[in-house]
């Protein structure tokens, strides 16, 4: 389907005819104009109240993936250790992604449908290893889960660990994220999930640690954030200064999606996305659909994972709900064709919308 009827992928998301506006306009040039860097730099500080930090946060052209490389690319040189918390598909990519640029990477297991909580286990691994970094991703949308972070955040401290990565990308919006709090130096996101936007930016709160990092590694590439620190409104204050052709329709669209967030309200935003997570989780259990995620385990505010039903299989499964004009997504790794997932964030985090989706689960289930 070139458009769905009934939109439920966990990303990208619907996008509102606000945010899609924005896209309408024929801007200047990015790169003469100052009101390009007075709405960029206006972007930031809206997004740093959905991470929760007073960090700087640098906005790139390209999707999440591109935030995760140039974490990893910025801070690592090989040979550089690094502990891995990896509890699904991101967790344990982010580790490989390490291991791709040369890093020594240590992965501290989870199984996908849990979260953390064996908290020794990472303790020892930093008392161990003294990496350089932890990665960690706070939702894997892949399994449906939500990992806690503030503790993670404590042991960095208890064992000087100069960085802590955080991958927020499909929480970001939709569920707090506290990047101060919880000591997070390089906190991920994307525009393409809770915020729905295109995927077609990606941002970074940046740590004054994390600058420093940045500045001895000293990378050079399309994803090298150093450029971009000159661009913070208390050290430059005039246009021309980005490492590559700017992309305003992009960030019109994402000021767009913040100033959404930040007029429904932080709190309003998260209780909606709850709400409707709650009421999809129950409606699912009613149908006799088993949620992938463990009891013991948090389940995110943005996606429902769950089991595929046995009696049909994944791909006509899908076929039946594509023809009732749903969509929805499968997952990735070893829960390919075995998990399907709903992805109930930013626009979609939407009552109506979840029940539309809901009767055509329901529907494809009875026909059986």
């Amino acid at each position: 389907m070139e458009t769905y009827p009934i939109p439920m992928t966990p990303g990208p998301v619907l996008v509102p005819p606000d945010v899609l506006a924005a896209y309408q306009k024929n801007y200047g040039s990015a790169d003469l104009e100052p009101e390009y860097l007075e709405l960029y730099n206006q972007t930031g500080q809206e997004l740093q109240q959905l991470f929760g930090t007073r960090n700087p946060v640098v906005i790139q052209t390209g999707e999440g993936m591109l935030a995760l490389w140039a974490a990893l690319k910025n801070c690592l040189k090989p040979g550089d250790r690094v502990v891995a918390v990896a509890s699904g598909v991101f967790g344990f990519g982010l580790a490989e992604m390490a291991e791709t640029i040369g890093a020594s990477v240590k992965v501290v297991p989870i199984p996908y449908n849990q979260t953390i909580t064996d908290w020794q286990s990472i303790e020892v691994a930093l008392a161990d290893y003294r990496p350089k970094m932890i990665t960690v991703v706070h939702c894997e949308t892949p399994s449906g889960t939500l990992n806690p972070l503030e503790e993670l955040g404590k042991l960095k401290h208890d064992y000087g660990v100069p960085l802590l990565v955080a991958d927020v990308v499909a929480s970001l919006g939709g569920a707090p994220v506290k990047v101060d709090d919880w000591g997070i130096d390089l906190a991920l996101g994307g525009s393409q999930k809770a915020l729905s936007c295109p995927p077609d930016t990606s941002f970074i709160a940046v740590s004054d640690a994390a600058w420093e990092i940045i500045d001895q590694v000293n990378y050079s590439g399309y994803d090298a954030l150093k450029p971009f620190r000159t661009v913070q409104p208390a050290l430059s204050a005039q246009p021309g200064i980005f490492p590559y052709t700017p992309h305003w329709h992009g960030l019109a669209a994402l000021h767009t999606a913040t100033r959404r967030i930040l007029d429904e309200g932080l709190d309003n935003c998260f209780q909606r996305h709850a709400l409707v997570a709650d009421f999809c989780r129950q409606r699912l259990i009613k149908m006799g659909i088993a949620l992938y995620p463990a009891r013991s385990a948090i389940q995110s505010p943005t996606v429902t994972a769950t089991n595929v039903p046995e009696h049909i299989g994944w791909p006509e499964f899908d076929r039946r709900l594509r023809a009732g004009g749903l969509a929805v997504g499968g997952s990735y790794g070893p829960l390919a064709g075995k998990v399907f997932r709903l992805g109930h964030m930013g626009s979609q985090a939407d009552l109506d919308l979840v029940s539309r989706a809901l009767d055509v689960i329901e529907e494809v289930l009875q026909a059986n």
